[in-house]
């Protein structure tokens, strides 16, 4: 079992930053990647970043390139998400989740990840 703890979100003005934090306990050691993904009300949830622990290879949602950075801390098992210069339709509940042993068919797709955290959120005014 692995379990995933968001923290970080907030409420900031437009053109502000925050850094999220995704912090993993238990049997990590399996792991093959980390995705933020993100919800706003009365949408699907969609992906925005992922980090592959093999090689630390990043990959974004076109909407967040250039203003997202995550990246990883692997003696503290945390994951990060700097968000930069954030726009109201950056608001959503960011949640975090654990691909355990290898690849999914689409890793921006939600399904097929093993462990998610509870999301925290991130309320951008503009």
């Amino acid at each position: 079992q692995v379990q995933l703890v968001e923290s970080g979100g907030g409420l900031v003005q437009a053109g502000s930053s925050l850094r999220l934090s995704c912090v993993a306990s238990g049997r990590t050691s399996r792991t093959y990647a980390v995705t933020w993904f993100r919800q706003a009300p009365g949408k699907e949830r969609e992906f925005v970043a992922t980090i592959r622990f093999s090689n630390d290879q990043t990959y974004y949602d076109d909407s967040v390139k250039g203003r997202f950075t995550a990246s990883r801390d692997s003696a503290k098992n945390t994951v990060y998400l700097q968000m930069d210069n954030l726009r109201p339709e950056d608001t959503a509940v960011y949640y975090c989740a654990a691909l355990m042993g290898g690849p999914v068919p689409n890793y921006r797709q939600p399904g097929g990840y093993d462990y998610w955290g509870e999301g925290t959120l991130v309320t951008v005014s503009s």
